[in-house]
């Protein structure tokens, strides 16, 4: 029964039906078969029960904070923080890109609205200093997929749901690991501006211009910028609020921020915004509606029990598992966007890599990391579409370009995944 509900799933998707529909059909392959347990009103169950639920509110809420924050101007205030400490050395512009990004992934905790904030604001900037336009939007489009690996991250509570794994302590998790993959990021801008030279003339009279305000002031406009990551995570980490919680206190506090501090926004723009966060997130509860059937038809049918007794009848390393693991999620990556990865295979694959003594913890981020990367690939990558809206060049031209960055990203990946102490640091 299991291998027909994929086969219909994996037909659907060639047929380029939609993830949701997909997965619909698949949940309905064992009505038409007459499989165990499977009926059309537990489907309709299943489904409103997978959207009917209070973790789940977080990502709306977190998506609205972005869109707030972006709208506000935040990201150019935390990229002028990084650019008067960081400016004047080698490459240190695009170094504090990146840091932007790393940053701004802290607030909005995804990784298109991370690469629009950061690169509506960045691209034409660096342009005009001088840097190839092709070279900075493959940066952007690269750095912007850390938004999903820095806590809060969306993708880490929608494996939280999935799996009932502490949100908390993912989002603790990915600290480390994504702060490592921006300093291979960095490493190879580094390398790349050493290498093509820069104009050191425009970039510092730029400098000069920003640093003649004085450290202060700098920091007097920016500190509400700086401080909206240290509220919301402070707030978890504490035991104040749950994420939950501190999604709606992100929201809050953007708001407060950006209409009485910044006054970068009016109250006019709010339902505009509203409108904008219940766009991004509508196919998404779609797919976690139905996902919920999804899983729910495949553990009747035992699949995840299938899949944990072949990983350890053809398997005895863990590691050898987690290669094809990470291989499958890279691939993935290119043709399928992150939550619904997730939310579909999280609960498939888990018991099989626990059973061979994998944290369940460390293996959401190395998922998280994968699909990341998945951001910026082809034929599905985001954030190479989102670098296309702002800079006009083709996809895959971008692409292209951001190889090098790919491939320090998976170095960092590599040692990510094989490294535990990487996700587990902090939660010792």
């Amino acid at each position: 029964m299991a291998a027909w509900i994929f086969i219909v799933f994996g037909l659907a998707l060639v047929l380029s039906v939609p993830i949701a529909g997909s997965m619909m059909l698949g949940t309905l392959t064992p009505v038409v078969l007459g499989g165990p347990g499977a009926s059309i009103g537990q489907l309709v169950a299943n489904s409103f029960g997978g959207a009917d639920s209070t973790p789940i509110l977080a990502v709306p809420l977190f998506i609205l904070a972005g869109v707030i924050m972006a709208e506000g101007g935040i990201s150019r205030r935390l990229f002028n923080v990084f650019a008067y400490f960081v400016g004047k050395l080698t490459g240190g512009l695009p170094c504090a890109v990146i840091m932007t990004c790393l940053f701004y992934g802290a607030i909005s905790g995804s990784g298109p609205a991370t690469t629009a904030a950061v690169g509506a604001m960045t691209i034409p900037f660096l342009v005009d200093l001088g840097y190839n336009k092709t070279f900075v939007c493959a940066m952007v489009a690269t750095a912007g997929g850390l938004g999903v690996i820095i806590p809060p991250s969306i993708p880490f509570v929608l494996y939280s749901m999935a799996t009932g794994v502490s949100t908390g302590a993912l989002f603790l998790a990915g600290v480390v690991p994504g702060i490592f993959i921006g300093v291979c990021l960095m490493a190879y801008a580094y390398y790349y501006c050493r290498k093509h030279g820069e104009d050191r003339q425009k970039i510092d009279e730029r400098l000069t211009e920003l640093r003649s305000a004085g450290l202060l002031k700098l920091f007097r406009e920016s500190s509400w910028a700086l401080l909206s990551p240290v509220i919301v995570l402070g707030g978890i980490y504490s035991g104040a609020v749950t994420p939950t919680e501190a999604a709606c206190v992100s929201v809050i506090y953007s708001l407060i921020v950006s209409l009485f501090i910044y006054r970068t926004i009016k109250m006019k723009d709010i339902i505009p915004f509203f409108n904008k966060a219940v766009k991004t997130y509508a196919p998404l509860v779609f797919v976690i509606a139905f996902a919920n059937a999804f899983g729910r038809v495949l553990s009747l049918a035992r699949t995840p029990e299938v899949i944990r007794l072949f990983i350890a009848e053809n398997f005895s390393s863990p590691w050898t598992v987690l290669t094809i693991i990470v291989v499958l999620f890279l691939f993935l990556g290119m043709v399928m966007d992150t939550g619904p990865a997730i939310v579909i295979l999280a609960p498939i694959l888990l018991p099989a890599v626990k059973a061979l003594g994998v944290d369940e913890v460390h293996f959401g981020v190395i998922m998280v990391c994968c699909l990341s990367i998945g951001l910026v690939t082809p034929p599905f990558g985001l954030n190479l579409f989102v670098t296309t809206s702002l800079s006009g060049i083709p996809p895959m031209t971008i692409a292209r370009q951001a190889v090098p960055f790919i491939l320090a990203f998976g170095i960092a990946l590599l040692l990510i995944t094989y490294v535990p102490w990487f996700s587990l640091v902090l939660l010792r």
